[in-house]
């Protein structure tokens, strides 16, 4: 009479009885991440609607610029301990990837042993072995896969993370490059004022002197003459500085750095276009973002199967032998074969505590996804809106200099011809300094704004 072989319903009862014995892990967060259809500030003219060069930063054409860029990107300190990471991340995913291939170990071992037989008597042995045993656990539940998956997804992200750095420090470079050209052009114009105080100095006291005006008059223009003069050390100085930060930054030592194109001829490159979602391919610390959510995901998995059973095969095979002439020519063949199945019987939740721990980690990565999304968005949107403010107020500036150019012509005639007094030519000239010095910082913030908006557009990096 013949068994009667189990039925397959009996054998997908068994299993779904054993993978039951996993831990209880919680639903995902659902996502609350809705993306704009568009951006708040509309793109105007001057705009592009091609994709972000990833070497965005030649768009100035500036070579000095661009020469700086590159020398940063290659020796920041900063970047070569994000790459450095990278690397390190890479050896793990070979680490995790090597738990799922078998694993072999050999061994030789030549012993002699002095003992007592049962009659007191000593008396000496050797004894010649040598095995190799190879071991290999089957990856029922995904385990082992999973756990690899989390170590990719960590190595993608510690990849985008050095994107992400490499961007920043980037735009850090340009920005200070162009911000050493406003203070550079900004020393210009307070050193052109500076001789134009001391020819009025002159002129007010040569007026003094032969009784064409007060003393008080001539005190003033001395006065506003020092004024002047004090703004040129102020301005070297944030000149020192920045140029110490900038060839740190290059991963160099303090020092000057290197000019090319002066503030006046350097423009804002063109807009970039491109819609919201773009940011969801081209911004690295979103990419960073998801794969660090998909990393948690992963771990979250394989921290929840530690409660399942797990299979493992063993084989060993060596050579044994007393006389080493015999281990050499004909030794003793010796082997065995082990199939093992191992499970947790009680380990007072600890599986489950660190199965909520993994999933609380999962949602917390879904969180700085979405967390990561929205200021990119909010980035994007501020450095549209900047560039744009930027223009109205230049336009402005240009009438209100326009304006004070002419006051200070005709103040000036007034006071040359005796009809007014030396104040209203003094007034006239802070007037026109101040509207100068507001003209060149607003086209330093305005280079500087379309850097801010290159950073903000993931700056040409794709996946």
């Amino acid at each position: 009479m013949k068994r009667a072989r189990p039925a397959p319903a009996a054998a997908l009862l068994a299993a779904v009885l054993i993978a039951g014995c996993a831990a209880k892990v919680g639903p995902a967060p659902q996502s609350t991440l809705q993306t704009p259809a568009e951006w708040r500030t509309r793109v105007g003219p001057g705009s592009d609607a091609r994709p972000v060069e990833q070497q965005w930063w030649q768009a100035f054409g500036d070579p000095a610029l661009s020469a700086l860029v590159a020398r940063t990107l290659e020796h920041n300190g900063d970047l070569r301990i994000a790459r450095a990471r990278v690397a390190d991340y890479r050896a793990r995913v070979a680490a995790a990837r090597a738990s799922q291939l078998p694993s072999v170990v050999g061994s030789a071992s030549p012993t002699r042993t002095r003992a007592l037989a049962y009659n007191g008597v000593p008396y000496e042995t050797n004894l010649f072995q040598a095995e190799l045993q190879a071991s290999y656990e089957i990856d029922v539940w995904g385990r082992l896969a999973n756990l690899t998956d989390a170590a990719r997804a960590a190595y993608a992200a510690e990849q985008a993370s050095a994107d992400a750095a490499a961007l920043s420090i980037a735009a850090s470079a340009a920005s200070g490059y162009l911000n050493l050209r406003g203070l550079d052009a900004q020393l210009e114009l307070a050193l052109a004022t500076l001789k134009l105080r001391e020819e009025s100095r002159e002129l007010a006291r040569k007026q003094f002197e032969v009784g064409y005006s007060s003393r008080l008059e001539w005190l003033q223009a001395q006065a506003e003459y020092q004024a002047a003069a004090e703004q040129v050390p102020q301005l070297q100085r944030q000149i020192f500085e920045q140029e110490n930060a900038l060839s740190v930054l290059s991963g160099g030592n303090p020092g000057p750095v290197t000019r090319g194109v002066p503030l006046s001829g350097l423009a804002p490159p063109p807009v970039p276009g491109g819609l919201p979602s773009d940011l969801l391919r081209r911004r690295p610390d979103i990419a960073r973002a998801e794969q660090n959510l998909l990393a948690a995901s992963a771990t979250l998995s394989a921290t929840r199967d530690q409660l399942l059973p797990s299979f493992r095969l063993t084989a060993a095979g060596g050579l044994q032998s007393t006389v080493f002439s015999d281990f050499l020519k004909d030794p003793t063949h010796l082997w065995r074969l082990t199939a093992a199945v191992a499970g947790p019987l009680f380990e007072g939740g600890r599986v489950q505590a660190q199965t909520d721990s993994a999933a609380s980690a999962r949602d917390q990565a879904a969180y700085a996804y979405e967390n990561a999304v929205r200021a990119a968005f909010a980035e994007t949107d501020n450095g549209l809106g900047a560039i744009q403010r930027l223009r109205e107020q230049a336009v402005q500036n240009d009438a209100r200099r326009a304006t004070a150019a002419e006051t200070l012509r005709i103040a000036r005639n007034r006071y040359r011809n005796g009809y007014a007094s030396y104040l209203e030519e003094l007034d006239a000239q802070r007037t026109l300094y101040s509207a100068d010095v507001l003209r060149l910082q607003l086209k330093t913030r305005m280079l500087i704004a379309s850097v801010d908006l290159y950073r903000a557009l993931g700056g040409g990096w794709s996946r």
